[in-house]
């Protein structure tokens, strides 16, 4: 998004801040009675940024339409200070803790599951609130009392991958990246299509890889029965391409998440030949909340994405602390645990007893028009049916 679109969406939804020491003095400190002060730690730079900025314009359109465009819950205003963790889990770590000793009391965002493990400990130990963004490590599902989350988590992902599937039984491959990330999708897909008898192996690649043939390769010799993909970032099109070139799609079928509209046109002609299940793309909801996304953020000069929902649906979980809770973090807490909203995705449900964020979820498939990727939903899978199990807690 843009600096001037950004600033004009700041005029008419939350007074936002930049970090930093020159921030101006009202986002630190004292702050009256009537600002609620929330701390936005996510990636706008580093590896994740573009998925960063996604939730950014998400979250500034969230906040916009719950309150009217206002900016305000009954008289209080809600003042948004955006911080950047650049990918690390230390500097998010860091900023949290100086927002913290500012006396902040929400801290939202992260796109990255590590960060997000992380920042869930700091709200632990500090007793503030946590929602945390596109992050889908299932780590973060009942972690502790003040975490919760705006996203899907990787359970809900493999469980419509699963739906997807007419045969449980045979050789799973998970192609992944060695992270947080994807260690919790490897974990999720045991937990799913393991427990209902496939074999599950993996091949996990090192997360600062850039050459991929050789893993490639590995997922051939594994002579698997299904392929589960799951990837982020920058590194995807010379991933797709090294899975094509070593004929992986000829080895057995592929399935992944479809990811930002960034790589639509990476996954070149491997497109149709892959299984997605999508979390969310702006065409895949018909409903008068996801409208009201796509409309705010393209007024605004950004473009609708993967993730923007995320932050739009934090938007939504603010405000309803804020309405509800006040400034006490506990009534916070009692506001959001067990709430049922109309979120862009639909009827959408904060479970009580762990804080999953309950949602429906699409399988898609990629259509090409022209020079141009275009991705159509076959299936809507309920909410109830991809949910995760509940989480043990502490």
């Amino acid at each position: 998004m843009s600096a001037t679109a950004a600033l004009a969406l700041a005029g008419c939804a939350p007074s936002t801040t930049g970090g930093g020491e020159d921030a101006d003095a009202s986002a630190g400190g004292s702050a009256g009675a009537d600002t609620a002060r929330v701390g936005i730690i996510y990636s706008e730079t580093g590896p994740l940024a573009a998925y960063g900025e996604q939730y950014r314009a998400g979250l500034e359109a969230g906040i916009e339409h719950a309150t009217g465009g206002t900016g305000e819950v009954d008289g209080t205003t809600i003042e948004v200070e955006y911080r950047d963790d650049a990918g690390s889990s230390d500097t998010a770590v860091a900023v949290a803790k100086d927002l913290i000793g500012q006396d902040y009391r929400i801290l939202g965002g992260t796109v990255a599951s590590g960060i997000a493990v992380a920042m869930a400990e700091q709200a632990a130990q500090n007793e503030v609130l946590y929602i945390a963004g596109p992050a889908a490590t299932d780590a973060i599902t009942g972690v502790n009392d003040y975490t919760f989350r705006s996203g899907r988590q990787s359970f809900q992902d493999v469980a419509t991958a699963g739906a997807m599937l007419e045969d449980r039984s045979g050789k799973v491959v998970v192609f992944t990246q060695d992270n947080a990330f994807g260690q919790g999708n490897l974990a999720a897909v045991e937990a799913v299509l393991g427990s209902e008898g496939a074999e599950v192996a993996s091949v996990l690649v090192p997360e600062d890889a850039t050459e991929f043939t050789g893993f490639a390769r590995q997922v051939v010799d594994e002579d698997p029965d299904l392929v589960f993909v799951a990837w982020a970032g920058a590194t995807a099109g010379n991933m797709w391409q090294s899975l094509s070139q070593q004929d992986v799609f000829d080895s057995a079928p592929v399935v992944t998440g479809l990811a930002d509209s960034a790589t639509y046109a990476a996954y070149g002609s491997a497109g149709e030949q892959i299984s997605f299940l999508s979390h969310y793309f702006p065409s895949a909801p018909d409903n008068e909340v996801n409208q009201a996304l796509v409309d705010s953020v393209t007024e605004a000069g950004g473009t609708p994405d993967l993730f923007t929902v995320d932050g739009f649906v934090a938007g939504q979980m603010i405000v309803q602390a804020v309405a509800e809770g006040g400034d006490d973090i506990d009534a916070m807490i009692e506001a959001l645990e067990g709430w049922e909203f109309d979120g862009p995705k639909g009827r959408t449900t904060i479970r009580a007893s762990d804080h999953a964020l309950v949602q429906d979820m699409f399988t898609a498939r990629l259509v090409q028009e022209g020079e141009t990727w275009t991705p159509e939903v076959i299936d809507t899978y309920p909410a109830e049916q991809v949910a995760p199990p509940e989480a043990s807690g502490e």
